[in-house]
């Protein structure tokens, strides 16, 4: 999405992103069991590190992949894979493994996530229409033509109103 097409800014605080990612971890509780968790970076590292100490689990890595340059997507690369620790939970496929991301947008990332770990449990605080399919439990819904802006990218300044001239 670049800056032309964004159509819906979605601002989320620190405060409801935490509330969000623990209603996340509250939700997979009855999910699991989970052996390990694995953070798709760099946006599932928050949520990854809420949900990992809700549910109490102390195996987590990261997955390091990237398709964004700013807020321009680009080619999908696989920066980093999981650890052989990892790689070897349950079956070797994934199960048992709980996969943690911000956000699902149009489901090119969760596609890679889903090839190198089929069988594992892939949750997202923020789902879009093309990615919900992909990911088995999330939060919030938002329409595929909104961008989130999350506070770790963001800093306090004056946000716009929705409707022109309702200041």
């Amino acid at each position: 999405m670049t800056e032309e097409t964004v159509r819906k800014p979605f601002p989320v605080s620190w405060d409801q992103f935490h509330r969000d990612a623990r209603a996340l971890a509250w939700r997979l509780n009855g999910a699991g069991p989970f052996h390990a968790l694995v953070a798709v970076t760099r946006g599932g590292l928050v949520p990854a590190a809420i949900v990992a100490r809700e549910l109490g689990l102390r195996v987590i890595d990261t997955l390091c992949v990237t398709n964004y340059e700013h807020t321009t997507q680009t080619e999908m690369r696989v920066l980093k894979g999981v650890s052989e620790t990892v790689a070897r939970v349950g079956s070797g496929a994934g199960e048992g493994v709980l996969i943690v991301d911000d956000l699902v947008d149009t489901g090119s990332t969760a596609r890679v996530v889903r090839e190198l770990l089929p069988r594992a449990h892939f949750a997202a605080v923020y789902a879009k229409p093309m990615g919900k399919p992909l990911v088995d439990t999330f939060i919030t819904e938002v329409s595929q033509d909104t961008w989130i802006f999350f506070p770790w990218d963001t800093g306090l300044s004056f946000q716009p109103p929705i409707r022109e001239g309702s200041l």
